[in-house]
């Protein structure tokens, strides 16, 4: 059996590039930085810096998560969380929606080290990023390591590194943060001279990261010799279902769209004991990964209610809907799906508050490099998904009751058909962290 079930992976990755031309003109004796790392010790007066040290590039195989508290890693779970559901709200459409809000959230989080004054409150209110540094940072490096756990039954990675213009200065600070705390890998590049090498050597960077899912993300021209930093995430996962659909049962279907018209997809079916819920015209199906640590969790509004249920969606909305998962015997049909999605992300930030960050001589990045002198050029997020019926065959609990006096009475089970549009996410069970979200409008498209 092949052991492919399901492969996601997502990159979000941010340029940022000078607020104007006539400043890096100008500043063409910045200090060198020397490999491996683009670091500088804090600002010091023009003509009185010092020179730098080279920096270590090598990333810890385990985060420093000292001071991290369950209370801290719900709270980053939590914010993460809620931080889905708005961005999910400013992203969908008539179509496929698929995205991963922990490998934003993450990306940002480095870009929010470096961000002070307006600039960082409004990243802050958008992502519920802590206030205390050091709560904030433990957090992410723990949920950092959990998601990097080699002894996991399933392949989920996250990665995090920095490309950075190797003659500008970059405060040792910011990049000792982005090391120890997110596991970022420092890169010495050169915008100005070979942009076109550069955006090459990140897209190979993405691909090897994500399994060779999200190819070229970088078009040609989209780096060019005022890009000053560039910061990546990739999150890769691989995971086989607890119990796997049978192939043999496996079948066409109606699958029926918002549009009123219909198509023909590969639908999975089976029967088996699942988490499931119905409430308020909502049916809920929890399917656990092996290992039971992650799960995907489906959501499926009544036939022509997707647009009314996308509408309520909250962060409370489904943890709600979730509190009321039971066991339950469930006989289950859904459709297999492949697809991915790109976005940038400019409009859909600045909807969600975060707009000063991008305005060149107004954003505050002097948490990077000790000036005012950088803004958010770019956001672009690409995401891959495939489900289908592979896994291996594991154990599931079934519950039973008998009585003394009577004959044992099997209960007819739920159905849960999701032939027509819903929603879904792929979440962490011990946090909550929802490192995937989504909807199939289409499982053809």
């Amino acid at each position: 059996m092949t052991k492919k079930f399901l492969i996601s992976a997502a990159i979000i990755l941010f340029l940022l590039a000078s607020a104007t031309e006539a400043f890096f003109i100008f500043n063409k004796q910045e200090t060198p930085v020397p490999e491996p790392l683009p670091e500088v010790p804090s600002p010091a007066a023009p003509g009185n810096e010092p020179e730098n040290e080279p920096g270590n590039s090598s990333i810890p195989a385990v985060l420093n998560e000292e001071g991290a508290t369950p209370a801290g890693i719900k709270n980053a779970a939590d914010a993460n969380n809620q931080f889905a559901t708005a961005l999910y709200s400013k992203i969908k459409d008539e179509g496929n929606v698929f995205f991963s809000p922990y490998s934003i959230s993450s990306a940002f989080g480095m870009v929010y080290e470096g961000a002070a004054g307006k600039t960082a409150e409004e990243i802050r209110a958008a992502f519920g990023f802590p206030n205390d540094s050091g709560e904030r940072r433990a957090s992410f490096a723990s949920i950092f390591n959990r998601l990097n756990d080699k002894n996991a039954k399933y392949d989920l990675r996250s990665a995090n590194a920095l490309w950075a213009q190797k003659d500008y200065v970059f405060l040792n600070s910011y990049i000792d943060v982005l090391k120890n705390f997110y596991g970022a890998e420092a890169n010495n590049v050169d915008f100005k001279e070979s942009a076109e090498n550069v955006r090459q050597e990140i897209n190979s960077w993405v691909e090897s990261k994500t399994n060779n899912k999200i190819k070229d993300l970088f078009a040609e021209g989209s780096l060019n010799a005022m890009t000053r930093l560039v910061l990546t995430n990739a999150v890769y996962f691989k995971g086989l279902w607890e119990s796997p659909f049978e192939k043999a049962n496996t079948s066409q279907q109606d699958f029926y769209l918002d549009s009123g018209s219909k198509v023909s997809v590969s639908t999975m079916n089976k029967k088996e004991d699942f988490s499931y819920a119905e409430s308020g015209g909502v049916k809920v199906l929890e399917m656990p990964y092996q290992g039971e640590k992650l799960s995907m969790v489906i959501f499926l509004p009544a036939k022509g209610s997707t647009i009314s249920f996308e509408e309520s969606l909250s962060l409370e909305k489904i943890t709600e809907l979730r509190n009321k998962l039971t066991g339950a015997d469930v006989v289950v049909s859904i459709p297999k799906f492949k697809f991915d999605e790109s976005y940038s992300l400019n409009d859909s930030l600045k909807k969600l508050g975060v707009s000063e960050a991008f305005v060149p001589g107004g954003a505050d990045f002097s948490g990077m490099d000790g000036t005012k002198n950088l803004f958010i050029d770019l956001v672009v997020h690409k995401a891959f998904i495939e489900v289908n019926e592979e896994g291996t065959e594991a154990a599931a609990a079934t519950g039973v009751t008998m009585s003394a006096t009577a004959m044992p009475v099997e209960t007819e089970p739920f159905t849960f058909k999701a032939d027509h549009p819903f929603i879904f996410l792929i979440q962490d069970n011990e946090s909550g962290n929802i490192l995937f979200m989504g909807k199939v409008a289409n499982p053809n498209s």
